[in-house]
């Protein structure tokens, strides 16, 4: 485990009231690989890096937020919006299985409000930022066009693609698979210590994509640690559908 913490199995941990609910749709996935030494900080107490085929990745996805619901309430002017995130995948052993998850290293979103909410309830790190997106569906050829769009430091920053073909469900043991299917995440406290929530979603289809293109001073936005690794060519990329999502609200791991 990261920072040789025992972690106590707690069976309390499923099903905790849902705090939020949601559709998130059109998720756009780039993924690249990074050394795991830049990502040592940033691994929760707890948990390890997850790799697949001895690879460590982070992934920048763009996709929407709709009918959002906070506590089964809507929140006027909070209920469809763009997020934006760079984020890498751990695993925790709960005592039984391998618990897989996401560690977001910054969460860009449009609104002030969501963000203070998601730093009070699980310290992450979220941004308010001007954004805007693109999706064109059934163009002539065939081909949807997905693209995110941020505006920070008085320029605009995006990613986009344009997918092939038809969307297909996930393969077993497939990168796209391992990309999707983290079921949990977690969030390192101003004290150190670690948040674990589980999010909750079936599985989603997927469309391969080409012409991807990312623009964005990752230096400023994200740190010089992750220059080299956003800077180089993608590993892949794609689009996935997306569906309707629970995240259900967060215990403290409790760490020996």
């Amino acid at each position: 485990m990261a920072g040789g913490a025992k972690v106590r199995y707690n069976s309390g941990m499923e099903q905790k009231r849902a705090f939020l609910t949601a559709e998130w749709r059109h998720l756009l996935m780039i993924n690249y690989e990074i050394d795991p030494v830049f990502l040592a900080p940033y691994v929760p107490q707890g948990t390890e890096l997850d790799q697949w085929g001895g690879r460590t990745y982070v992934s920048m996805v763009g996709f929407m937020f709709l009918n959002t619901k906070v506590l089964g309430v809507k929140v006027p002017w909070h209920v469809n919006f763009e997020e934006v995130n760079l984020r890498f995948y751990v695993r925790r052993w709960d005592g039984e299985a391998w618990r897989r998850g996401v560690v977001f290293i910054k969460e860009l979103v449009p609104r002030l409000a969501i963000a203070s909410m998601a730093r009070a309830f699980y310290n992450e790190n979220y941004v308010a930022l001007p954004m805007r997106h693109t999706w064109l569906e059934n163009q002539p050829n065939g081909e949807n066009v997905a693209a995110y769009l941020w505006r920070f430091e008085r320029r605009w920053h995006y990613m986009r693609a344009r997918t092939v073909g038809q969307a297909k469900p996930l393969t077993a043991g497939s990168e796209e698979e391992f990309i999707t299917e983290h079921y949990w995440g977690y969030a390192v406290q101003r004290d150190g210590g670690t948040v674990e929530y589980q999010v909750e979603h079936p599985p989603w289809n997927v469309w391969a994509v080409k012409d991807v293109v990312f623009d964005c001073d990752i230096a400023s936005l994200y740190g010089t640690e992750f220059e080299q690794a956003l800077q180089a060519e993608p590993i892949s990329a794609f689009v996935a559908d997306g569906s309707p999502v629970t995240v259900r609200q967060g215990r403290r791991l409790e760490l020996e």
